[in-house]
């Protein structure tokens, strides 16, 4: 009986220990926010993005990693009213002179480090993947009990968007586009 009593204690803490160990915490993807800024010479446009699943990896309450899939194609300009200047916009912004979105459908965040700092912010290390192709990023990723929060600077050109760079093209004048685009990312979950 004693053996009997042991074997259940003994797979309970089991099955209670493998139960916190390697969760998924699935975002609401209806909820979560991605709105973007570019900026050039001349001014800024923003718009947004939406996420098609994503999730962050928790051993207990603690974040040790994380998957992000964002649907390149529902890329919008918010900063321009319905009509030819937003819709001309939004088609080059598709186009692969920035995003390819006919051929590049998506863009992945893959969370592969996450350390935790004072207080509810995290130090977050992964790969991020646009046009297929993948770089470093570090960023601060602030979390709440049911949200977590950060902005994220990217280097375009590192994704060979070079349209209007002045890093890669001469005598563009107002007509260069900074490299940097900025991503503030809200997550519900």
């Amino acid at each position: 009986m004693k053996n009997k009593f042991a074997f259940i204690t003994i797979s309970l803490l089991m099955i209670t220990s493998i139960a916190s160990y390697g969760q998924k915490k699935e975002i609401k993807t209806s909820e979560s926010t991605i709105n973007w800024t570019g900026k050039k010479v001349t001014g800024e446009h923003t718009g947004t993005l939406k996420f098609s699943k994503g999730h962050l990896s928790l051993n207990g309450d603690t974040i040790t990693g994380g998957e992000f899939v964002v649907d390149m194609t529902t890329l919008s300009v918010t900063d321009l009213e319905t009509g030819k200047g937003k819709e001309k916009l939004e088609g080059h912004l598709t186009s692969d002179d920035f995003f390819g979105t006919t051929n590049h459908k998506s863009s992945k965040l893959v969370i592969t480090k996450a350390t935790k700092q004072s207080g509810d912010t995290y130090k977050m290390e992964g790969d991020l993947t646009i046009k297929g192709i993948t770089n470093p990023i570090t960023f601060d990723l602030k979390v709440a009990e049911n949200s977590a929060s950060t902005t994220l600077s990217i280097d375009r050109t590192k994704y060979n968007i070079k349209y209007g760079s002045g890093s890669f093209f001469d005598n563009l004048g107002d007509k260069a586009i900074y490299d940097e685009f900025e991503l503030a990312i809200n997550l519900k979950m």
